[in-house]
């Protein structure tokens, strides 16, 4: 079977880590709480920074958030190298810039994530996601961003939103943790 991945916020848990950035960063203290209620994307709001300054915040801190010792989920490295070795493909799809690309390739490799060259696709919006999606054929496909998950609905694949507070009002199937994907496979794509 193949499996599609985006990365961020479905295998590795780069708000929370950029949310703790964050509070060190503007020495602050807010609460992991109310990081787990926001119902955006965006962490700036939590910190009282506007759109402009929260963009410049992340941009600031980019390489850190991206590069450094942000985790992956908990179970999501096992679980994808147990696909692999059950011979099953797993594509990687992220909207990260070009200029991010070949760095987070590098950075998969070097957290033991498993990967091919020709099995990454990087420097696309989230809307140009489900091309390279269709294209692929892909059996499943997990990701955390509404915007991407609601543009899938029509193609013929199992399609799992990564369970996040800002995606949790779509009525489609969720994972919630990554040590629920053989049960999603042997339940025909249905948890």
């Amino acid at each position: 079977m193949k499996f599609g991945f985006d990365i961020d916020d479905t295998l590795i848990n780069l708000r929370e880590y950029a949310f703790h950035l964050y509070n060190k960063k503007l020495k602050q203290d807010v609460s992991l709480d109310v990081f787990n209620e926001l119902k955006t994307l965006e962490i700036h709001e939590a910190f009282g920074l506007s759109k402009e300054e929260g963009n410049k915040l992340w941009n600031s801190l980019l390489e850190e958030i991206y590069y450094s010792s942000c985790p992956p989920f908990p179970h999501a490295v096992e679980t994808l190298q147990e696909l692999d070795r059950q011979g099953h493909e797993i594509y990687y799809i992220t909207a990260r810039v070009k200029e991010h690309g070949e760095r987070t390739m590098k950075w998969l490799k070097g957290n033991d994530f498993p990967i091919q060259e020709d099995h990454f696709y990087y420097g696309m919006d989230d809307t140009e996601k489900v091309h390279v999606i269709e294209k692929l054929g892909l059996d499943y496909y997990f990701d955390d961003k509404p915007a991407v998950l609601e543009t899938l609905s029509n193609l013929k694949l199992q399609v799992f939103a990564k369970d996040t507070s800002y995606n949790r009002h779509l009525k489609i199937p969720r994972i919630t943790s990554w040590l629920e994907l053989n049960q999603i496979i042997k339940g025909g794509g249905r948890i």
